[in-house]
């Protein structure tokens, strides 16, 4: 699924929610602290990470390509 941002970047935990992989901020806080989220095929414990066009996000099974 691509994600259009408006923006210079979006947030990883921004991201998650507004894709709608995620119900809310503490749900998407908890992933990204369990190790559940991939960024460029690596996990990232970073829930403020900058997420760039270009960026592939991944968490359960889902992918996100930020453009």
């Amino acid at each position: 699924m691509e994600f259009k941002i408006r923006d210079e970047f979006i947030k990883l935990g921004q991201a998650l929610k507004a894709a709608g992989l995620v119900e809310n901020g503490a749900e998407a806080k908890e992933a990204v602290q369990a190790g559940e989220v991939k960024v460029n095929g690596e996990v990232d414990f970073r829930r403020g990470r900058k997420c760039v066009p270009g960026d592939e996000i991944e968490y359960r099974g889902e992918k996100i390509s930020i453009t």
